[in-house]
């Protein structure tokens, strides 16, 4: 009975783990994964377009019973991902209680965007009174547009400035504000004798403030008195100087991100290291042991841990866990012995479609070692006939160079 109990938790975790990858945004080892992310950020893409064509009153009037169609299907998807999410949760946050991971998720900021993103939809079926007001809470939805910055670095390098300089920015900000007010009281004491409708009080001159401080002002509310005239002179110049303060931080901010990447890359180029990828299954040795237990071989290393959104840096402590996902990289010997590996696609017209492997004109330092058929990794024997749409992958031996002698080595 615990047998079975076992098998069953470890189906059911598998289970996660694919809904997992298949939610996250930016994996696409699998075209299921690569399918949903086009699906979710489509669905997002019509559910706002929808949206904006109901503002229209000819459209609403023509299309109506279409876009509310449309519409409910969006939302349902959305719904139905925010049920994927909660199910896989325990993914994302592996190092806590599944009860625990949910309630994380649900309290993070991405998983109250995807619960506000469908519920004021149905909100109003419990709550007809409310209608106007949960309306105006499907605008967040819009916000599940940031997930897109799984797949552009060009938008993970804004958040980066502005999570980087965000104290800078807070006491920039900070300023703007006092000097408004600052402002706005000088204002009214200068002008409320000359226009009292206009300045009414101390708060009257924070529009007026606002506009000076941040635009060019939009005439509705103006000084009239020459002292009130002079000041609105130098607060005008005053404002200029203040909001170019955050566009300073922020220019700044990308010159060092862009040349904190430039360096890393330069780095990277200099010294030629070889990745590759493992996700850590129940029934791998390596599952729920430290590093410093592991028997790696010499040149070889765990270079970085990726667990849920977390980024972990290995050290000697740390316990790897089933779902981890593992880069390993070793670095390239000089001396080593060059390898010409050459994934082959064999379309209708090629002539290795429909012979065996022992059939195929290549040359005798070169072998076949490995058949991608469809979702299927085939070892090649001598008689297997190839078919359209494999990926044949082919070893060649290269010659390997003295760099002292110059000579080729056969």
């Amino acid at each position: 009975m615990d047998a079975q109990k076992k098998t069953e938790n470890a189906g059911f975790r598998a289970l996660q783990e694919r809904i997992f990858r298949m939610v996250s945004v930016g994996i696409i080892d699998v075209r299921i994964n690569q399918f949903y992310d086009v699906l979710s950020t489509g669905a997002l893409v019509v559910n706002l377009t929808v949206a904006i064509m109901n503002t229209f009153d000819n459209l609403h009037a023509r299309y109506g019973d279409i876009l509310s169609a449309i519409e409910a299907v969006t939302i349902a998807f959305f719904a139905v991902d925010y049920v994927l999410r909660l199910i896989s949760s325990r993914c994302l946050y592996p190092n806590v209680p599944e009860s625990r991971a949910i309630r994380k998720y649900m309290l993070s900021f991405a998983g109250v965007i995807d619960l506000l993103s469908f519920l004021p939809y149905y909100l109003p079926v419990f709550f007809p009174a409310g209608a106007a007001a949960f309306r105006m809470f499907r605008v967040i939805r819009i916000m599940r547009l940031f997930r897109i910055n799984a797949y552009y670095d060009s938008l993970n390098v804004i958040t980066e400035v502005i999570v980087s300089k965000k104290q800078q920015l807070l006491s920039s900000v900070f300023i703007i504000l006092v000097l408004m007010v600052a402002s706005s009281l000088c204002m009214y004491s200068l002008e409320h004798e000359a226009q009292p409708e206009v300045f009414e009080n101390a708060f009257s001159g924070i529009w007026w403030s606002v506009s000076t401080l941040l635009t060019v002002g939009y005439g509705d509310i103006y000084a009239i008195t020459p002292l009130g005239r002079v000041f609105s002179i130098f607060i005008t110049f005053l404002g200029v100087g203040m909001v170019a303060i955050p566009t300073g931080i922020i220019s700044a901010g990308f010159v060092e991100q862009y040349q904190r990447l430039k360096n890393i890359g330069n780095v990277a180029v200099e010294k030629e290291l070889r990745f590759i990828r493992v996700v850590l299954k129940n029934r791998d040795s390596w599952s729920n042991k430290a590093l410093k237990d592991l028997r790696l071989p010499r040149g070889m290393l765990i270079a970085m841990i990726q667990r849920g959104r977390e980024t972990l840096v290995p050290e000697g402590s740390t316990r790897l866990l089933p779902g981890d996902r593992l880069v390993i990289c070793t670095e390239a010997q000089p001396d080593e012995q060059p390898v010409d590996l050459k994934e082959i696609l064999l379309k209708r017209d090629h002539p290795w479609n429909g012979s065996a492997i022992r059939d195929l004109d290549i040359s005798r330092q070169s072998f076949v070692v490995l058949v991608r058929r469809k979702n299927d990794t085939i070892v090649p024997k001598e008689d297997m006939i190839l078919a359209e749409g494999d990926k044949v992958f082919v070893y060649s031996r290269k010659k390997s160079v003295d760099p002292e002698k110059k000579k080729v080595e056969i």
